[in-house]
């Protein structure tokens, strides 16, 4: 989810569920310790509870980050070992990482010495010849032997080499079966699936088998998929709120950012998904892809936009 997951992204998502958790974009170690931190790290509070995702093989960078991540006031770090991208791998990181199982856990362990906050694992069941259950289970051993308890794992192999990240999304077969069994066989860890998962319904039945769902890019494309997850993973009382109350509440927000110089574009790019499947989607996306992008752009661009949807 890199460059979608970003601050704004991460609040519209917090208008739709109080409880589900967020995840930041994947943030590279030296990006974190020599970039603009107040660009990558600051949020919203209500975007409570939050938890950064951090790329990186080096323990002692990840042991700062970690002090960094705690003093920014996040709720928890995620170590990626996942990712499958080209600009990853040349940076020894990501999911390449899953062959190292015995430096991932060294880089827990520096992490959990460091803070007090939640530290916790995001992979995959495997990559290119390390893709048996036997090598996923070794893995997860390894790394809970060094302190994690909660691992994120997409029920799919990377296959490093000749697939594109894209490819890598749908290519490698989903095999939920295998993140079932490690939480049959390691019952005392956390385990959360994430990879192909749609809607509340199938986050539903996975919930039979597992500890948690991730959901990715289907949030980001039909995010309005969360608005009754409160009510129906979480059983809380209030019932979920129409699209166009969420576009009430986002209002301002985006007039708030504006008046801060942040361009319209980079607030509403993140709605084009909010009437997935409803009359009138197509213009509505149309209309902001069309003027949301023109200098001096502002709050009527979406006003607009929202004229050419029902009420729904």
């Amino acid at each position: 989810m890199m460059d979608w997951t970003d601050r704004h992204q991460r609040y519209l998502m917090r208008l739709l569920t109080r409880r589900t958790l967020l995840y930041t974009e994947m943030i590279t170690t030296g990006a974190l310790l020599h970039g603009d931190r107040r660009f990558l790290l600051d949020f919203d509070d209500k975007e409570h509870p939050i938890a950064l995702q951090v790329g990186g093989s080096n323990p002692g960078e990840l042991a700062q980050c970690c002090k960094i991540a705690e003093d920014w006031g996040y709720d928890e770090i995620n170590l990626n070992v996942g990712c499958p991208s080209d600009r990853v791998q040349n940076g020894a990181f990501g999911a390449c990482l899953m062959a190292k199982p015995t430096l991932v856990a060294d880089c827990i362990a520096s992490m959990i010495q460091a803070t007090s906050l939640p530290v916790t694992v995001k992979s995959r069941i495997g990559i290119d010849e390390k893709e048996s259950y036997q090598d996923l289970s070794a893995f997860i051993s390894t790394v809970a032997a060094a302190g994690c308890k909660t691992f994120l794992v997409h029920a799919r192999i990377a296959i490093l080499q000749g697939l594109s990240p894209k490819q890598n999304r749908e290519i490698p077969p989903l095999k939920y079966d295998f993140v079932h069994r490690l939480k049959r066989d390691f019952p005392d860890l956390e385990i959360i699936i994430n990879g192909g998962i749609q809607n509340l319904d199938e986050a539903a039945e996975q919930l039979e088998h597992v500890d948690g769902v991730m959901i990715g890019r289907a949030a980001y494309h039909n995010p309005y998929i969360l608005a009754e997850a409160d009510h129906r993973i979480f059983s809380s009382k209030p019932a979920p709120v129409s699209r166009h109350e969420i576009i009430e509440k986002y209002k301002p927000y985006v007039s708030m950012h504006l008046e801060q110089g942040i361009p319209l574009k980079h607030m509403v790019k993140h709605l084009f998904g909010l009437y997935h499947g409803q009359p009138g989607a197509r213009q509505f996306r149309r209309y902001l892809s069309e003027n949301a992008y023109l200098p001096g752009a502002d709050l009527k661009v979406l006003e607009h936009a929202v004229e050419r949807v029902s009420n729904c």
